[in-house]
This record gives C-alpha cells, sequence and structure tokens, in this order.
C-alpha cells in the first residue's frame, strides 16, 4: 500500500516511523481482556491514524512496532506536536511515565480502565500523572478519582459474525445433541464456571436435544477447581453432555455453533463475550458483573441476573433450552441490538476524540472535569459527552 508505515503481512514497521502517531501497548503474555481490545481495536484505529502496536502476543494483522525502535520514541512524529502513548495495564503505565518524565520522550500517555474496583495506591498515583484516562463502562468510571470519558469497547464484526457455511452449524462438531449451550472464559471461580456446570447438571437430563461446551484454559492454579467441576459432571452421569473442550484455536467459530451462551462471572472488567457471542447471532445470558448490563435488554436479546447467585442463573437459562426456535430468534435480535450499540468504529471514533483534543488543546485534561453526558443510542445508559461517540 503507497504511502503506508507498515509492511503488508510484516510484523515490524517500515523505517517510516517517524509517521506514528499512537503507541497502544500489550505488555502481557497472557491472552485477556486487555490483548483483545488492542487486537481488535488497533487495526480498525489505522484506517484513520498511523498507529503501531508495542507488546507481546499479538497477531500479524495488527500493525506494530519492534522493541529495538523504542528509542525513536525520543523524537517528534512528523506531523504532530507528540505521540500518545496509550496504555491498559499497570506496567505499561509506569513504562509511559518513565518514558515521559523521567528520560523526557515527547509523549502523551492515556490510560483505558475496565476496573471496576478500588484501586491500589501506586495505580491511583499513577491516574493522577495521565494526560488523560478513559473509562470502559460508567461503572468502571465511578472507582476513578480523576475525570474520565467513558468509551464502551467495541466488536469486531468482521471477526464476529453469524454462520454463513456449514462449518459454521454445531452438527459440523460431531458432538452430540442437536443444540449448543457456550461458555468461555479461563476456567475458574471468579469467572461462574462452576455456576453454569451446576446448572447443567440440574437442566440437561430433562432437556436431550442439548449440549454444553465449555471453552478456555485452565492455568496451573485452577486445576483443582477444574477436577471438581469434572468429577461433579462424572458423578452426574453427564460427561458426554458437559464437554470440556480447553483453549481453542478460534473461539469465533464457536460462538456461531452455540444457540444459546452463557457469561456466569461474578467478576468482569468490561467483559467483551456477551458482545462477541451476539455479533455471532446468538441469544445471551448474562450476570450483572462488569459491564454486561449495558449490554442486556431483557426479553429482547437475553437475559441477566444478579453475579453468583446460581439459582437464578438456572432459572434464566431454562426457557431457552425449552424452545430453541425462540431462543434463535432471541439471537437474530441480539444481532441486530449489538450493530446498532456496541460496533468497533464507534469505539475507534469516540478514542479518537480524547487523541485529537490532547492534539488540539495541548494540555492536560485533567484539569477540567467534565460531566455533560448525552444518552448512547438504544442502551439506555448515558456515555459521557467527551468521548464524542
Amino acid at each position: 500500500m503507497r504511502g503506508s508505515p507498515f509492511r503488508q503481512g510484516s510484523t515490524a514497521l517500515t523505517d517510516n516511523f517517524s509517521e506514528i502517531e499512537v503507541v497502544a501497548t500489550n505488555f502481557n503474555w497472557r491472552q485477556s481482556g486487555g490483548t483483545t481490545a488492542v487486537v481488535q481495536l488497533v487495526p480498525e484505529q489505522a484506517k484513520t491514524l498511523k498507529i503501531a502496536a508495542l507488546g507481546f502476543d499479538l497477531p500479524e494483522r495488527v500493525p506494530r512496532m519492534r522493541w529495538r525502535d523504542v528509542p525513536r520514541l525520543f523524537r517528534r512524529p512528523a506531523s504532530r506536536p507528540f505521540r500518545i502513548y496509550h496504555c491498559r495495564r499497570n506496567n505499561e503505565m509506569i513504562a509511559g511515565l518513565v518514558l515521559r518524565d523521567v528520560l523526557r520522550a515527547p509523549l502523551k500517555v492515556i490510560f483505558n480502565s475496565a476496573g471496576q474496583r478500588r484501586h491500589k495506591a501506586l495505580t491511583r498515583w499513577m491516574l493522577r500523572r495521565m494526560d488523560a484516562v478513559i473509562a470502559t463502562s460508567e461503572r468502571s468510571g465511578a472507582f476513578l478519582e480523576v475525570p474520565y470519558t467513558v468509551v464502551p469497547h467495541g466488536t469486531d464484526f468482521d471477526h464476529f459474525r453469524p454462520a454463513r457455511d456449514s462449518a459454521d452449524d454445531y452438527a459440523s462438531t460431531g458432538l452430540p445433541g442437536k443444540y449448543a449451550i457456550g461458555c468461555t472464559g479461563r476456567i475458574r471461580h471468579q469467572k461462574g464456571t462452576d455456576l453454569f456446570v451446576d446448572a447443567m447438571v440440574r437442566l440437561l437430563p430433562n432437556y436431550p436435544d442439548w449440549t454444553a461446551v465449555i471453552t478456555g484454559r485452565t492455568t496451573s492454579d485452577n486445576l483443582a477447581f477444574e477436577r471438581e467441576l469434572k468429577a461433579k459432571v462424572a458423578a452426574a452421569g453427564l460427561t458426554q453432555r458437559i464437554i470440556f473442550l480447553g483453549d481453542v484455536e478460534d473461539i469465533a467459530v464457536w460462538y456461531r455453533r452455540f444457540t444459546l451462551f452463557v457469561a456466569p462471572s461474578r467478576q468482569e472488567g468490561f467483559g467483551l463475550t456477551p458482545l462477541e457471542a451476539m455479533a455471532s447471532e446468538t441469544a445471551v445470558v448474562t450476570s450483572d458483573a462488569g459491564s454486561f448490563p449495558i449490554m442486556i435488554k431483557p426479553g429482547v436479546n437475553g437475559a441477566i441476573v444478579p453475579a453468583g447467585d446460581g439459582d437464578a442463573l438456572t432459572a434464566a437459562i431454562e426457557p431457552y433450552l425449552r424452545d430453541p426456535q425462540a431462543t434463535k430468534e432471541t439471537g437474530r435480535a441480539a444481532l441486530e441490538f449489538v450493530q446498532a450499540n456496541f460496533s468497533l468504529a464507534a469505539e475507534a471514533r469516540g478514542i479518537r476524540a480524547v487523541y485529537d483534543r490532547l492534539w488540539t488543546e495541548g494540555q492536560k485534561p485533567l484539569s477540567l472535569p467534565r460531566k455533560d453526558q448525552p444518552d448512547a443510542a438504544g442502551t439506555g445508559l448515558a456515555r459521557r459527552n467527551h468521548a464524542e461517540t
């Protein structure tokens, strides 16, 4: 592509690094929500920005810079007074502050916050030194002690999409039953995997056409937790109908194979999985953890229950198992909802508005709290005006 600072299909930047305006960091070896956000968002941002990711576990479709190019951050970009360094983790904030304040690199540092808990003292100290802070929801913003801009995550509609061919059908898996109910994410207490298993042990004997599919890796500290879940499944005689697949190569195809998706988390940051499932034309049942409440319109695209309430989760799931055709209709409504309200393009526009404000104002926006909040179309939730979505 003429004029692009990246080689197509390359794993690094060309020598034209001076054009790069934004660096998005991913200093984490493990796949996580922060990694997913970078992987999905940076290619979308690259349509209108010269942006590069810096970090680990980044696929080739993500434009990125090499570690050896870090010293080049000490020169201003060709067309901007400074670069924007956009981070999502504490270690990335530390690196940004060292670059900006100790080594005097011409950077403005932005932090994206999804956490929904009181931050530790070090994190609060660093947040006060950010040039801008973005919260993924009002709920996560409520835990911040600095002004912030709300920009909800969006969904990659190219990768997460409805079924198109036989490979997307549940029947292609060879697993038993006609319909799949899925639960994804790392196997651990926080994610509520045990709540899902308990619900399936209670419900599946009454609904022989359904099979439960659980995907996600189990870290060493959660192996005992996983063994307990599998033992419970075996004791119920449901080993062939509650399937643990482990880490799968491409979760997107499994969303398309699910007729119903369940996100039973006790705690979440933002929580992308319901959006990914809905973008795949799949109905969802979630807890009210994280930002799930802004994703669900009960009776339209799914159901929502109190986090940690196993009885409520079981009761919410059962009507969908009872009437698979109605569940498919709910999946179609879910697709329409997520396309209207949680596009990746809208997220990129909201973040770009924060970048542009820094570039045009040339001052830290933390000195001026902003509180005006227009309604977000269709969600029933207000987004702060300075997201400019």
